[in-house]
């Protein structure tokens, strides 16, 4: 009996080393299995982080311009230039995207760009047809790079080491906005209030800005023949302030930038259907007394700014603070007079976000109908606006619903029409 039972032991151990001996490649294999398919969803994801963000800084750049589509590559470019170490890489950061290391290759090709969101997600490979600069509101970006492979390189369908991953995204402009941040808080009467597309004003047609005034005599536009749109300061003074608080620098801040991020939304934000109220210290003057309020003229010095960012103009010398803003400012890089917006190279400075209204009130609520944009122009014969104008104008070149707002949000309203912000479509 005893000589049975030790036989069928050794004969259970002898199995049990066959197994283990069978079974530990099985497990090696799973193990790599995991590992290398691990990677390979790192790298598509550090891939699709890449492609997110150049379809978003492209998208950015799309403002309605024969030139756009330029800057809007050379802006998602920029996110994966490693030049300064910040560059948008893969495989744990390692590999720069868009070279190679002599085994593992990326490729990164412009992006295409199109009118609509339909067309721009399209199919698996292709979308619908390519728009040009003026049309272009949505970038789709497609990168492919090489993976390494480990593990799997033991196998037949692995023997090159390394396997393409490709990453996709669309990014584009909103809906329109019924709440939209740093735009300037100047308000315009609308024209026509039954047009909801442009509420009665005429793209590519230059009008003059003036401040509302009160009596005879009436300012004139500037140029030959350019009709004068009045326009008042709408209240954002923030009270509480403990960056430039004194009201010159934030009505200089504003003009030269829109405005600022705030804590409190609604000192940096507009919206759709929301009473506005003037700003307490800017209430219209009488015509005859050839000036506007000073915060009208604060602001328009800020404005200047947007031409010529070196110095602060002799007329704006009583903004407090003015020379450490204007230090944070870029003038425009396309300052020429023009009438057809699409011809226009700049970087986006000049172009300004206004609030529509019912009507203008100096001492009673206006309601906002929606957004609309224009782009400023100098003077006549001049390369700048000038901040001591009798009544703070400026020429304006309307161009719609063109540029994409820097923040907002689309709910809470019922509009069709109007700008709208850069968002990921896919």
């Amino acid at each position: 009996m005893r000589c049975g039972t030790d036989a069928r032991r050794s004969e259970s151990g002898s199995m049990s080393i066959q197994i283990v001996i069978i079974l530990v490649p099985v497990f090696f294999g799973f193990m790599g299995f995991a590992v290398d398919l691990g990677r390979l969803y790192l790298v598509r994801g550090e891939l699709k982080a890449a492609a997110d963000s150049m379809a978003l800084a492209a998208a950015q750049k799309l403002i309605g311009t024969d030139a756009s589509v330029v800057d809007a590559s050379t802006s998602a470019r920029l996110t994966f230039n490693n030049t300064g170490g910040f560059g948008n890489r893969y495989d744990f950061g390692g590999l720069n995207i868009g070279e190679t290391n002599g085994n593992l290759n990326s490729e990164v090709p412009d992006p295409t760009y199109y009118e609509t969101v339909v067309d721009a997600v399209g199919g698996s490979s292709a979308g619908g047809s390519e728009a040009s600069g003026a049309t272009a509101k949505h970038a789709r970006v497609t990168i492919t790079a090489d993976a390494p492979l480990t593990f799997w390189s033991f196998l037949s369908l692995g023997q090159t080491r390394k396997t393409q991953i490709a990453a996709q995204a669309v990014a584009g402009v909103s809906a329109p906005l019924c709440t939209a941040c740093g735009i300037e808080p100047i308000a315009i009467a609308a024209l026509d209030a039954s047009d909801t597309i442009n509420f009665g004003f005429t793209v590519q047609n230059r009008y003059t800005l003036g401040y509302q005034c009160a009596g005879p005599p009436t300012p004139g536009g500037l140029g030959a023949s350019v009709q004068r749109i009045q326009y008042l300061l709408l209240d954002r003074l923030d009270a509480d302030a403990t960056l430039f608080p004194d009201s010159t620098s934030q009505l200089y801040r504003i003009g030269a930038q829109g405005l600022p991020a705030n804590v409190t939304a609604a000192k940096a934000c507009v919206s759709v259907n929301a009473a506005e109220l003037v700003w307490a210290t800017a209430v219209p003057l009488n015509c005859n007394l050839n000036r506007p309020p000073n915060p009208a003229s604060n602001f328009l010095c800020g404005l200047a700014s947007r031409f010529d960012a070196t110095s602060v103009p002799t007329a704006c010398a009583n903004v407090a603070e003015a020379d450490t803003i204007l230090s944070a400012q870029i003038a425009d890089t396309d300052i020429t007079d023009l009438d057809d917006y699409t011809a226009y190279t700049g970087n986006g400075r000049r172009v300004i976000t206004i609030p529509i209204v019912d009507a203008l009130s100096g001492s009673g609520a206006m309601t906002v109908l929606g957004f609309r944009q224009f782009l400023v122009e100098p003077n006549p014969n001049d390369v700048t606006l000038n901040p001591s104008d009798f009544n703070a104008r400026f020429g304006a070149l309307y161009i719609g619903s063109a540029v994409p707002v820097k923040q907002g949000t689309f709910s809470g309203c019922q509009i069709t029409n109007g700008p709208g912000k850069v968002v990921l479509h896919q």
